[in-house]
């Protein structure tokens, strides 16, 4: 995996691209949600702008958790397309968000696709940020972009997972950009800046190593972290990984007190999504005391 530094993992230092956006054909869309705790339940209030949608809150685990399944009908983004994302959780309130398909950035004639996630976790909040792969298309301009403010007393389980072109269809990452922002505000920082004609960068032991798959699943608190139960979710984390046919691809670290990352390389999306459900399942379990549910999307 490429060098860390400080907060996080950088696997290019060079700076996100500028946005070159057209005026003249781009897509915007925008979803702003909120979830508050009324009468034990966990709803969520939203407004959207553009091809952005929300599908009926489920309850497959009772009240207290609002399972969310986030929509854009046109399926992908060109360039000037922007999905603007506002999430924010109010204390007692608990969110599951995920896909019913990848994000897809396709290729760009022209201007930078982008999706940008803004979250805000009160105190006592809770969310769950379980989105399905993105793709990113040979000849994208993308910028995928995460940020979370955490609170006193808040908790968090979030992934992201991201597929460099479509090798087994013979559409493998020739051309284009692909840039990421991760961020848990004052907490954890991880960028990258993937662009196709890195080789060395995309084939190198110091970076991905000739895997076209990389994900990462974090495991947040707005306090640090008793000792105790942080070395538990990093042994729990860890011996998946070693179980895993991905053993020498992934790891897991806690670079800070509040928070501990789960990173995997993989030749393929299905394998990376694998582990990193195995491990948000056990964490549910013995960190945070939970079922382990998943979204009934995914089963279909």
């Amino acid at each position: 995996m490429a060098q860390a530094q400080a907060h996080g993992l950088h696997h290019n230092a060079g700076a996100m691209p500028a946005d070159t956006t057209s005026t003249a054909h781009h897509w915007p869309a925008s979803l702003s949600l909120h979830y508050s705790p009324s009468s034990g339940r966990s709803v969520v209030h939203h407004t959207h702008k553009g091809p952005l949608r929300l599908l009926k809150s489920l309850y497959p685990e009772g009240d207290a958790v609002c399972h969310n399944v986030l929509v854009h009908p046109p399926s992908g983004l060109v360039g000037g397309d922007t999905l603007d994302i506002q999430i924010q959780v109010d204390g007692g309130a608990h969110a599951l968000i995920t896909t019913p398909g990848a994000t897809r950035f396709y290729r760009s004639e022209q201007g930078l696709a982008q999706q940008k996630v803004r979250v805000h976790l009160a105190p006592g909040a809770k969310l769950e940020w379980l989105p399905l792969e993105t793709i990113a298309y040979s000849g994208c301009q993308a910028l995928n972009q995460w940020v979370c403010h955490l609170s006193p007393g808040s908790a968090l389980m979030a992934w992201d997972m991201v597929a460099l072109g479509l090798p087994h269809a013979n559409l493998p990452f020739e051309q284009g950009c692909y840039s990421q922002h991760l961020e848990i505000h004052g907490v954890w920082l991880e960028r990258a800046q993937i662009e196709a004609n890195d080789l060395r960068l995309l084939g190198s032991p110091l970076g991905l190593a000739g895997q076209r798959c990389l994900a990462s699943l974090v495991l947040a608190q707005g306090d640090p972290w008793p000792q105790e139960l942080r070395d538990k979710a990093l042994a729990l984390a860890r011996q998946v990984c070693e179980d895993s046919a991905l053993r020498t691809w992934c790891g897991v670290t806690s670079p800070d007190p509040r928070v501990v990352v789960l990173r995997v390389l993989a030749p393929q999306v299905e394998a990376a999504f694998h582990l990193l459900k195995q491990v948000w399942m056990l964490w549910r379990s013995h960190i945070w005391n939970m079922p382990t549910e998943s979204p009934r999307i995914w089963a279909m």
